[in-house]
Formats: structure tokens, C-alpha cells, sequence
């Protein structure tokens, strides 16, 4: 059985369009300037495997490109030589399935006219690309985001295995003394960190200011405010899981963002960058939620941060009020960071079209 198939040229290339639908298996070769077709789909005789071949006029290169949609098959082929042919075959009579393609047919005139725009369009990018005056430190900037991007990594990859090898070792006792033990590497990336607020204001990066800003923020109120303010919270175990959830999260940020950088994309990575948020982030902030509340009853007992205003007005801004406003504002920061990784990760895994060379 042989499909409809309607074709079209240009000075370079060959346009061939197969009336096949919901196509399956196809299997389509150039052998000795032959076009070789079979797959299975459902054309003028139903759901059936279609055939067929086409021996080319001139010789063309042999790799074809197909896209195949549910409603036909496109294939693309490249002339070897740019020029008009007079017909597509070798055989002057023209085979039955074979029929011009209107919607993309143009006559040797139009098509060299075609090209002309074509041309005319490149010319004037070059022209436009070249009054665009070029970065002097564009490789500087590149090599910096880089080293940023592998020290933060190396930086939460410590901390990572540092607590992983003692909650296998120690089991729940490490999680008495991991802010002893993890922290001063933990207040070095999360400084360090401040410098990507830096990077979205000057334009280094292209990542929007807000949930930069909502993530630092946060997590350096709960490490230097909570935590580093309180010595009866430093041995709770609740920080533990702060901190494994934190540096779990840019495991696999810091290396997307560095390969991204040099223009590298590992699809695997890619998958969990913009994958392991959706249970690590809400686990993150529930963490630090119980933090807050756990501290509250201390920051009351100890009136530490609280603010006496002078008299007449003899008020005291409660610390523990604060806490508490805040812990309304961390939830809202939360939704902020989901919407913006569920947009990410809609444009970045969202669904492409298929396409098959």
C-alpha cells in the first residue's frame, strides 16, 4: 500500500509530505540516492503498513529529517548541489501516489526571490549583531558565576556527607550537636549566598530579584537570628533536618547553574533541579517553622531583641510577636518560591514537540 505523499523543492531542499496519521514505527533511508519509506499508520486504506520509494532526480544528502505529528509525516531532505530541479523523479512519468505540495509550492522565480529575502534578513542581523559593541568581560563574568556556582557546591556537598556519615555512624545523637559541628561551614555558604541577590541586581544572572531575596532572607533569619542568637536552640534536633534539607536542595542547584553556565545541560540533572523542590522545600519550611515556634517561649523568658520604646509611650515591641508575624510571612515567602519553580519547571520539563532525525 502506497500513501498519498505531496512534495515541494526550494533551491537546497526537498519538501515531502506523507498523508499519514497516528504514524507509528516509520522507518525511512536514503540508500543510493533511493528514498526508502515503511511505517504503520492510517491512511487511504485504513490502519495498514504503507510503502513506498522515490529514486531522486540529482543527488541528495543521505539523512533525511522527519517530524512526525498526529495528523501526517513530514520529511526534509537536502540537495547535495543548490539548484532547481525540473521534476523530483528519475522517471519522467510521474508515480500516482505523487502529487505537488500547493500549500509550500513556489515556482523557480518565487523561490529564488525567497532566498534573496532570506539572504538580505542574515545580512542584516550580521549588521545589527555587529553594532551591538560585544562584552569585554563577558568571559570574566562567566568564569566568576562558575567558581560561585562550585564553591557553594563543594561548600553544601560537606555538609551533606559531614552529617550523612555521622547520622550512619552516631544514629539520633548527632542530632544534638550538628549545629556545633556543622555550622561554621553553614555560615560561609549561606554569606556567600547573599552574593546572588548581588548578581540578579547588576545583571549577572537573569534569575527575577524577588524569590532571591525571599530564600536568603529567610534562611539567614532562622541561622543567625534562631540559631546563632540561642544556645538552647544549637542543641535541638530540629536543626539537624534545617540543615539536611538546605544543603539536599543545592546539591543538585549550584551544579545545574555551573554547567549552565559553560552551556552544558545533563537532562538528569536538569530533571532534579527542577524535580526534588516539590517535597524538599515544604519539608524545609515546615523545619523551620518548628524552630520558630520552639524558640518563641525562650526569646519571652530571656526578652532578648525585644524593644522598649521611651517614655510617654512606655510600649514594648515583644520579640515573640515578631516571630510570630514572621511566621505568617515565611509561608507567604514559601508559596512566592513554589510559583516561581513551578513556572521554571513548567518552561524547562514542560511537554516539546516530537521530533525524529
Amino acid at each position: 500500500l502506497r500513501p498519498h505523499v505531496h512534495w515541494a523543492q526550494r533551491h537546497r531542499e526537498l519538501f515531502l509530505r506523507v498523508d499519514l496519521s497516528d504514524v507509528r514505527n516509520p522507518d525511512i533511508t536514503i540508500t543510493d540516492n533511493v528514498l526508502h519509506f515503511r511505517a504503520q499508520g492510517h491512511g487511504a486504506k485504513g490502519d495498514n503498513i504503507y510503502e513506498f520509494e522515490i529514486e531522486f532526480l540529482e543527488p541528495v544528502e543521505p539523512k533525511p529529517v522527519c517530524r512526525v505529528t498526529q495528523r501526517q509525516l513530514s520529511i526534509t531532505v537536502q540537495k547535495k548541489e543548490s539548484n532547481w530541479w525540473e521534476r523530483l523523479t528519475k522517471q519522467e512519468k510521474r508515480p500516482l501516489f505523487l502529487a505537488p505540495d500547493f500549500d509550500r509550492w513556489l515556482d523557480e522565480s518565487d523561490a529564488e526571490m525567497e532566498l534573496k529575502e532570506k539572504e538580505e534578513e542574515k545580512i542584516n542581523k550580521m549588521k545589527i549583531e555587529s553594532r551591538v559593541p560585544k562584552d569585554p568581560f563577558k568571559h570574566l563574568k562567566k568564569g566568576y558565576l562558575v567558581m560561585y556556582n562550585l564553591v557553594q557546591f563543594l561548600g553544601f556537598s560537606w555538609i551533606f556527607v559531614n552529617m550523612t556519615v555521622r547520622l550512619f555512624i552516631l544514629g539520633k545523637d548527632s542530632f544534638y550537636d550538628t549545629f556545633h559541628t556543622i555550622s561554621d561551614m553553614m555560615y560561609f555558604c549561606q554569606t556567600l549566598a547573599l552574593m546572588e541577590i548581588m548578581n540578579s541586581l547588576i545583571g549577572l544572572v537573569r534569575s527575577p530579584l524577588l524569590p532571591a531575596v525571599v530564600q536568603m532572607f529567610g534562611r539567614n533569619f532562622v541561622l543567625f537570628v534562631i540559631l546563632g542568637s540561642l544556645e538552647e536552640m544549637q542543641s535541638k534536633p530540629v536543626v539537624f533536618f534545617i540543615f539536611y534539607f538546605w544543603s539536599i536542595i543545592e546539591l543538585f542547584r549550584y551544579p545545574y547553574y555551573m554547567l549552565s553556565c559553560i552551556g552544558i545541560e545533563w537532562k538528569p540533572l536538569t530533571w532534579l533541579r527542577y524535580t526534588a523542590w516539590i517535597p524538599l522545600y515544604p519539608l524545609g519550611g515546615l523545619a523551620e517553622a518548628v524552630c520558630i515556634v520552639q524558640s518563641i517561649p525562650i526569646f519571652s523568658e530571656t526578652g532578648k531583641f525585644s524593644l522598649g520604646l521611651p517614655n510617654p509611650l512606655n510600649v514594648t515591641i515583644q520579640f515573640p510577636f515578631v516571630l510570630q508575624i514572621y511566621l505568617i510571612a515565611l509561608f507567604l515567602g514559601i508559596f512566592v518560591n513554589f510559583r516561581h519553580l513551578y513556572k521554571q519547571r513548567k518552561q524547562h520539563l514542560g511537554p516539546k514537540k516530537r521530533k525524529m532525525k
